[in-house]
């Protein structure tokens, strides 16, 4: 089971602001912020539900190639908040809201690149 997973991004101030619009939908906040000084090497966020932090940001160069992370969540509707949210942020559409039948008939998902180019998923997987 994973516990946690991170990126890293260019500009983290700016991502933090997007990432706490695009993820708020979900039920995410930015939970933990740490600065250079405290983890020895850059600054970084964490992002999830209270009372833990499952998504983080960290200040540096962007990965390359950039980063598919897809979020679960629990209701078709969280996935068209999360597009429309992230959209308003500054993301770019990476795919609408919809279902990919090809993974599953029940796979809805909607895909948004950050301020980086990373590949941002929201994912629903009940039936309507």
């Amino acid at each position: 089971m994973i516990d946690h997973t991170g990126i890293s991004v260019s500009d983290i101030k700016k991502s933090q602001a997007f990432y706490s619009a695009a993820l708020a939908p979900i039920g995410y906040s930015m939970l933990m912020e740490f600065p250079a000084s405290v983890t020895g090497h850059t600054d970084v966020a964490g992002f999830g539900e209270a009372p833990k932090p499952d998504f983080w940001i960290s200040q540096g160069a962007p990965n390359k190639p950039p980063i598919h992370v897809a979020l679960r969540v629990d209701t078709r509707a969280k996935v068209d908040a999360f597009h429309q949210a992230a959209l308003a942020a500054g993301g770019v559409d990476n795919g609408a809201p919809g279902i990919r039948a090809h993974y599953h008939p029940n796979y809805y998902g909607a895909f948004v690149l950050d301020p980086d180019g990373h590949n941002i998923e929201a994912v629903c997987h009940e039936a309507e």
